[in-house]
């Protein structure tokens, strides 16, 4: 049985705090398990988000239908998505719980967050200046919120178990295209400033600094995701206007030089910090395989998203009076103009699961 449904998830979740409980708990997270990896505990914006956002003010949200259609209960919850997000899978991978909660979601506690929590936020960047355009979660503030978690993590099971637990979770980040996206592209601030090349070492820059930060608080098994294939976005593709619904190939490239920059950051960190393990995601290539290559996997459209036309829609644009929304979203790459489909974050999950096990158990 894959999950409960959402809101009983919710309700059990939350009543669950008698003491019997709470040490069976403790053992639990203190055993060595064949996994080694106590919780996921996820960073970054709307491909990892849970639903950090139904709970700030912003109009990047999508805590309505038709999101979340298919997710367990058919509940929106506030993933860009209609089901769930690697993150989830990747959990579930490791043989901890099917489903991250959201840390700012008053329906969860830290009897919840113990085993793996969500502190990102849809819309934000490693810029502080691509969180400010839709009044997200920058990334210092996500930060800000997992030292409040740690505190809390401390009082409920002790600094030893604690320290264990946030020594043996694997950090799942994924973060950055809506620095190109919505931010460099779709604005002329940065452009003006900064060459793409300059933009992307001053993003590395922040990357950089955001690993050594959390190190220093006792992250030691990361996943860090690249950059995707971001020129082949749906709502990508739709501004091509030289090549029509094609993907922007320059975008591509810039995706593909981040991603060598990035990588190339992840042997240098793991170089010089004693005892991290960094796991660079690829999600380029993972992505292209299935857009490039969709009846290998059972796709049949890549060019646009599930969500009404596909071509523009996401966030409030995609909603339930958005008409010609597809009946199976299992055929689509896409849910939205941006986001993948739940069958796409499942088939790239389980790609990416059994390289972190090599890794990290």
């Amino acid at each position: 049985m894959l999950v409960h449904a959402y809101w009983n998830y919710r309700t059990v979740m939350a009543s669950m705090i008698f003491p019997c409980i709470f040490f069976i708990q403790i053992l639990a997270i203190a055993s060595k398990s064949d996994a080694k990896v106590s919780a996921v505990i996820v960073f970054g914006d709307s491909s990892v988000d849970s639903g950090n956002n139904n709970f700030i003010p912003t109009i990047a949200k999508c805590n309505f239908e038709p999101y979340g259609r298919d997710f367990p209960g058919g509940t929106p919850t506030g993933r860009f998505c209609n089901g769930r997000l690697p993150p989830d899978f990747i959990s579930e991978g490791f043989g901890l719980k099917p489903i991250i909660p959201a840390y700012l979601d008053p329906a969860f506690n830290i009897s919840d967050f113990a085993t793996g929590v969500c502190f990102a936020s849809a819309a934000t960047g490693y810029d502080n200046a691509t969180a400010d355009i839709l009044k997200v979660i920058p990334l210092w503030k996500e930060v800000e919120y997992y030292k409040e978690y740690q505190k809390k993590l401390r009082a409920y099971l002790g600094d030893r178990t604690a320290s264990e637990v946030i020594s043996e979770a694997l950090y799942v980040i994924s973060i950055g295209t809506n620095d190109f996206v919505e931010n460099y592209y779709a604005l002329p601030k940065r452009k003006s400033q900064l060459t793409v090349q300059q933009y992307e070492d001053f993003l590395i820059g922040i990357a950089e600094n955001f690993v050594r930060q959390i190190y220093s608080l006792g992250a030691r098994k990361l996943s860090l995701t690249g950059l995707p294939p971001m020129g082949c976005l749906p709502v990508q593709r739709t501004t091509n206007f030289h090549n029509p619904l094609n993907c922007l190939e320059e975008r591509n490239r810039v995706a593909l030089e981040f991603n060598g920059k990035l990588k190339a950051t992840v042997a240098k960190l793991n170089k010089d910090l004693p005892g991290l393990k960094v796991f660079f995601a690829d999600a380029y290539d993972l992505l292209f395989q299935l857009i490039t290559k969709p009846s290998q996997y059972g796709f049949e459209v890549v060019e646009e998203g599930c969500c009404g036309t596909g071509f523009f829609e996401t966030g409030f644009l995609c909603n339930r009076h958005t008409p010609h929304t597809c009946p199976d979203a299992n055929k689509y790459v896409f849910w939205d103009s941006i986001h993948p489909s739940q069958r796409t974050n499942k088939i790239i999950s389980d790609q990416l699961v059994p390289l972190l096990k090599q890794l990290f158990i």
